[in-house]
């Protein structure tokens, strides 16, 4: 059987598994897989199965103990205190509020690499805030949408990019200052874009009001150890090479977490450890179910297909292609855009440098979370502001949506200039 209708079997049976049948996308990606072995006359390739879904095994460990980090920040209380400082320290001005805003909601994705846990965390944090400035819900749920899918593709943790760079046997390295270029002029853009307008300055007393409480008073300055640690233990293998190990960003994560429950409110590390596995879980499941796709996609020729097939585009059709396939197969998972999309289109872009290439697809496959009928940023958005048709929020993020995929498609049309220079 040819390697074409292979591939489309396999796209097939997972849009019917997890579109009609609505089972769970690690679920749906799985047993595609093994239709895929099936159809290909392979039998079961229980080997290839297992040895596929330990492709991400690195990732998976990443997501893991990012979560258990993040899980401790918001127990003991260090969310609440950092997000209280920042917004105290720089709600007199719109700009300096509004950008503070978004760095919040942000940091957990840039810390797991999930936009759904940035908007459920310091998202949740900052939309009152937010809404009792004078920022519209429709608005501030969009503004909290976007804050996620940008802290999903920004450093330090793209998952994005390690799925796309484990399907090319790229390295994860080097791509901080890329990345960086991509997200640091959207997170201006948007933020301006979606706020600016509306958002009021207010006095310092109301401000407090709004405000989450702050523990610094009551723990002092250990209350941020747990960051320090982490920002230490990752920059300091680059500052003082020699004298600090590479620990990996797993281990350096669990580090973190282990240093939280002495230096802010107490709480069982066990029971959020077991909670933020369990938060964890589909994220894992995906990868698991991502890694069998690829590889039974590459034992069967259905890959080498894929790829020589975007190999012969025409130029306009290549760029045309993951401006729209990329968002759109994110409807289903984003991550799954990224290896089944990201990796043939690197591959198919060669010429270009692979660092600069796959940094700027992240951004395009990142809005799939925008995409209905999953759209988990714009649906979880949406829940936090109290707003009950999450299409209203999505009609708010189709500029930044925009603005984001001009960037993504600006950056890989770019990329020989930005590969000289940087």
């Amino acid at each position: 059987m040819s390697e074409a209708i292979i591939f489309l079997s396999m796209i097939a049976i997972f849009a019917l598994l997890a579109m009609a049948l609505k089972l769970p996308i690690g679920v749906s990606l799985a047993f595609s897989a093994l239709s895929g072995s099936l159809i290909a006359g392979k039998g079961i390739s229980l080997r290839h199965l297992v040895e596929g879904s330990f492709g991400y095994f690195d990732t998976i460990l990443i997501i893991a103990t990012a979560m258990i980090f993040m899980k401790s920040l918001e127990a003991s209380g260090i969310l609440d205190t950092i997000t209280a400082l920042l917004l105290k320290t720089f709600y007199r001005r719109k700009l300096s509020l509004l950008l503070t805003a978004m760095v919040l909601v942000m940091f957990p994705g840039m810390v797991t690499g999930s936009s759904t846990t940035a908007v459920l965390s310091t998202g949740a944090l900052v939309a009152p805030v937010l809404m009792k400035l004078g920022l519209p819900k429709v608005k501030t749920a969009a503004l909290i949408a976007m804050g996620g899918i940008l802290g999903m593709i920004a450093p330090p943790v793209n998952i994005l990019v390690m799925i796309m760079g484990g399907g090319v046997d790229m390295p994860y390295v080097g791509l901080t200052v890329p990345l960086l270029i991509i997200v640091v002029p959207l997170a201006v853009i948007i933020s301006l874009w979606l706020g600016f307008k509306d958002i009021k300055i207010v006095e310092y007393d109301e401000m407090r009001l709004i405000l989450p409480k702050s523990y610094s008073e009551k723990y002092g300055f250990r209350i941020y150890l747990p960051l320090i640690v982490v920002l230490f233990l990752m920059l300091g293998q680059s500052i003082l090479p020699g004298l600090i190990p590479d620990l990996g960003i797993p281990a350096i994560f669990l580090a973190g977490s282990l240093v939280a429950p002495f230096c802010g409110k107490p709480f069982n590390f066990f029971k959020i450890t077991q909670k933020a596995t369990e938060e964890a879980m589909p994220i894992l499941c995906i990868l698991a179910g991502v890694g069998m796709f690829i590889q039974i996609m590459t034992l069967t020729g259905a890959r080498g297909w894929v790829v020589i097939s975007f190999l012969s585009l025409p130029a306009l059709l290549l760029y045309l292609g993951i401006a729209t396939s990329m968002p759109l197969f994110g409807a289903v998972s984003a991550f799954g855009s990224a290896s089944i999309l990201g990796v043939p289109f690197i591959l198919a872009l060669i010429n270009k440098n692979a660092i600069l290439t796959s940094a700027a697809l992240s951004a395009v496959a990142g809005l799939g979370d925008l995409m209905p009928p999953t759209a988990l940023a714009g649906i979880f958005a949406a829940q936090v502001v109290g707003e009950s048709n999450y299409f209203k929020v999505l009609r708010y993020c189709l500029v930044p949506a925009l603005f984001e995929l001009a960037m993504g498609i600006g950056v890989l049309l770019a990329a020989p200039l930005l590969d000289k220079i940087i």
